[in-house]
Formats: structure tokens, C-alpha cells, sequence
């Protein structure tokens, strides 16, 4: 039985009142910048890059004047701090039940090898509900329009005409799109993902508690058909949650590799998250069972999801760059002009570093590398979800002493909490599940090569 200890309680709880103060910081400068800062913003964006339009909010504003672009720059940087924290509760939903797909793998294909890390994983299912809460609250902002990180939320984009006449904020591409991006559809979604994922590992976790207690071989059946279950419900939900949170940020852009790119960003760091909290477990004498064997076939895990994520960065960037249609390579351009400094980097984390440290087998049974890269591999994803986010909701105005302390504010509160619910659900689980039928495959699990 894994005990919460009082430093890691502490740790958590420090990370979260740090988080809440630097937020605040954040929040309150962001609040106190008046037209006149603004104005000399907007004026340092347009003379560094290109004046064409690099989002789709900015193409309704081309032939708008001054007063309009001023309005909409107010918008973009008063987004700063719901931004910030929407990429962050994003991604670490997204790992929770990423984390929970992969458990669910194992379950459905009868796999021996991960039963000792089972309960890992479903301790990191623990947090769903309360990301999932901090998800309502940010749609809550949106829909009743305290935030503006959605575009198309704007009911003007869907009037034709106004007083009798043609209105010129007008939109035919988010009017064509309003049977799926309209507010009530939005927020019945977005509830109902939360609350089907929180069942699902409510649901999971119960019955694997129910299996060790029976060890009948009719509840494991059961514990199998839930994780298939799951397994459906996460790739539908998994691809929707991408268009509503992610890639609805930009309403005239949009991929099919979007939600395949997304979804296994989140796996690759539901992995490295799995293999952090077992590596640590280990090295505390709370899980002697877990061994070389197991952090090889984790590393596998990690480079192979690393590598599939390459796969689809390149195949949707590749094939939008190439084709070089203004609509569809705007996504990019937009990057290219104002994030340049993040956007190509993010390979080095996500790809570079995992091609050429995790190709070795007996790398992967080193502890310190591995717990390492595991590391590397969360801050490169997370970096990943902020060049998704920002570019759309903050436009060109992300390199402020604001966005840094909201940034760094956002992710120390969302890991803090993390921390906290992760470890606290473990604290009310037996490691060791007893009562699965293939605990013993797993325990004495070697990797031969």
C-alpha cells in the first residue's frame, strides 16, 4: 500500500499556491494594460512580419479601420490569461485519459507484461473529474462570453443582416459550420466528455478493486468489456475534444490528421507520466515488482508514440505546406511569423532528442535516462498544446513579462493539482492487483533481447 508522503503532500500544495500567486500576478498586470500600451503592441507586430492575415478572426478585420483592429488586439491580449490556463487543464485532461486508453489496451488484448503498473495508471485517471471541472468552468467563461478564445462564439459571425441591412461582419464559412460550432452543442459536448470519462475510470478502477476482492474470472470479463468500452468512447471523444478545444480556435482551418496529431501527443506523455510515477515507486521500495524488464517495454512505449507523433506532425504540416493554399497554409504562416521561435524547436524535444537517445535496447533499461527523457517528453508536449492554443487566442502578443508569469502560473497550479490527486488516489489503492489472472506473467516477465 503506497503511502501519501507528508513532502511529496507538501511539494503539491506549495506548487499550487505558487501557481495561484504568479496567476495572480499575471492576471493583474494583464488587466492594467491600457489603449496606449496596446496601440504601440500592435504597432511593434505589424512592423516585425507580414500585415496579411494570420488567423481567421483577422481576415473579417482587412478592410475594417483602426478603431476595430484596436478592439480586436484588446481582445487577443486580454485572452492572456484564460489562454494560459485553457492549454494547460487541455493537455493534462487530455494525458489523464490518454493514460486510461493505454490501460485500457492492455485490458482488451490480454496483456501480461503491464498488471504490475495498473494501478499507476488508474491512479492517474483519478485526476479526469477534476481537470474535467477545471474544463467546465473555462467553457462556462466562453460560452457566456467572459472569455473570447472562440472565434466563432461571436453571434455577428452568423447574422446575415442587421437592422435590414447586409451585416459586414458576416462569416459564410463559420455561418456553413453552425450546426456543429454553436454554444448549447459546445457545452452539452463539453460536459459530456467529462462526465463519461470520469465514469469510465470511476468505473474502471472499481471494478479492478472488484476483481482482487473475487478473483473471479466472470468480474475480470467484465473489468475486459469496460476497457473496451473506454477504448471506443476515447476515439470518438478524444477526436471531437480536439475540434472543440483545440482546433475550433481557428474555425476556417482545419485537418483530418489534426485529431490523430493531438491525441497522440497527450499518449506519448500519458507514457512518459506512467513511467515517472513507476520509477518512483520503485526507487521508494513501494513497487520492488517493477523492473528492468517493465521500464524497457515502457521506453518502447515512449520512443514508439514519439515517433508517431513525428509521423503526423510532418504528414499534416508536409502536406498543407506543400499544397500552398492560402486557406490552409495560413495555419502555418501564422506560426512561421510570430512564433518562429517556438514552433520548429518543439522537434528537438518531441523528436530529436528521443530519436537519438531511446533507439538503444539497453538504454531503455536505464533508469536515470529514462525518468529523463519521460521528463523531456511531458515539457516538449506541453510546449506542443501551447503553440496550438496561443497563436490563435493571443495572436502576436505572447512575448510579455504577463504571458510568461500566466504561463508558468497555469502549469505550476495545473501539476501541483495533478500531483496532489494523482498521488492521493494511489494512497487508496493496492499496488498490487491480486485478483488479475495474469499478475503472475507479469511479475515474472522478461525481456529476452
Amino acid at each position: 500500500m503506497y503511502s501519501f508522503s507528508p513532502k511529496l503532500k507538501l511539494v503539491s500544495i506549495i506548487l499550487l499556491v505558487a501557481g495561484l500567486v504568479l496567476f495572480a500576478a499575471g492576471y493583474f498586470m494583464n488587466h492594467s494594460i491600457d489603449d496606449t500600451r496596446i496601440e504601440h503592441m500592435m504597432e511593434a507586430a505589424k512592423s516585425a512580419v507580414s500585415a496579411n492575415p494570420t488567423h481567421s478572426s483577422e481576415i473579417a478585420l482587412k478592410n475594417q479601420d483602426h478603431a476595430a483592429h484596436l478592439n480586436h488586439a484588446k481582445h487577443q491580449i486580454h485572452n492572456q490569461p484564460l489562454a494560459a490556463i485553457h492549454f494547460v487543464a487541455v493537455f493534462f485532461f487530455a494525458v489523464s485519459c490518454a493514460t486510461m486508453f493505454f490501460y485500457s489496451i492492455q485490458h482488451a488484448a490480454h496483456a501480461g507484461w503491464s498488471i504490475i503498473i495498473t494501478r499507476v495508471m488508474e491512479a492517474i485517471g483519478g485526476y479526469i473529474p477534476v481537470g474535467g471541472a477545471i474544463l467546465i468552468i473555462i467553457m462556462i467563461l466562453n460560452v457566456t462570453h467572459n472569455g473570447h478564445l472562440f472565434h466563432w462564439m461571436d453571434p455577428l459571425l452568423t447574422t446575415q443582416v442587421v437592422d435590414g441591412k447586409p451585416n459586414p461582419d458576416f462569416d459564410p464559412i463559420i455561418f456553413e459550420k453552425r450546426k456543429f460550432l454553436n454554444i448549447p452543442f459546445y457545452a452539452i459536448r463539453t460536459v459530456l466528455y467529462v462526465v463519461i470519462a470520469s465514469f469510465f475510470a470511476w468505473k474502471l478502477r472499481s471494478q479492478s478493486r472488484k476483481v482482487d476482492q473475487t478473483k473471479s474470472a466472470r468480474d475480470y470479463q467484465m473489468l475486459y468489456r469496460w476497457a473496451v468500452g473506454y477504448i471506443v468512447f476515447f476515439g470518438f471523444a478524444s477526436a471531437a475534444w480536439a475540434w472543440d478545444w483545440l482546433m475550433s480556435i481557428d474555425p476556417h482551418w482545419y485537418s483530418t490528421m489534426y485529431i490523430w496529431y493531438s491525441m497522440v501527443s497527450a499518449l506519448s506523455s500519458a507514457v512518459a507520466v506512467t513511467i515517472l510515477i513507476s520509477v518512483y515507486l520503485k526507487k521508494n521500495g513501494f513497487l520492488p515488482q517493477f523492473n528492468d524488464n517493465h521500464l524497457h517495454d515502457l521506453g518502447k512505449f515512449l520512443f514508439a508514440t514519439s515517433m508517431l507523433w513525428t509521423y503526423t506532425w510532418f504528414a499534416q504540416f508536409m502536406l498543407y505546406w506543400y499544397a500552398n493554399v492560402p486557406e490552409e497554409a495560413n495555419y502555418f504562416f501564422g506560426r512561421f511569423q510570430h512564433y518562429r521561435e517556438l514552433y520548429l524547436p518543439m522537434l528537438i524535444p518531441n523528436f530529436l532528442i528521443p530519436l537519438l537517445v531511446m533507439v538503444s535496447s539497453s538504454i531503455k533499461r536505464n533508469y536515470k535516462v529514462v525518468t529523463i527523457m519521460a521528463v523531456i517528453v511531458i515539457f516538449g508536449h506541453a510546449w506542443d498544446y501551447f503553440n496550438m492554443v496561443m497563436p490563435g487566442t493571443i495572436g502576436p502578443y505572447w512575448r510579455t513579462p504577463e504571458v510568461l508569469l500566466l504561463t508558468i502560473g497555469a502549469v505550476l497550479f495545473i501539476v501541483g493539482l495533478f500531483m496532489f490527486t494523482v498521488l492521493y488516489t494511489l494512497s487508496k489503492l493496492k499496488l498490487i492487483p491480486e485478483g488479475n489472472p495474469f499478475l503472475h506473467e507479469s511479475k515474472t516477465f522478461e525481456y529476452l533481447f
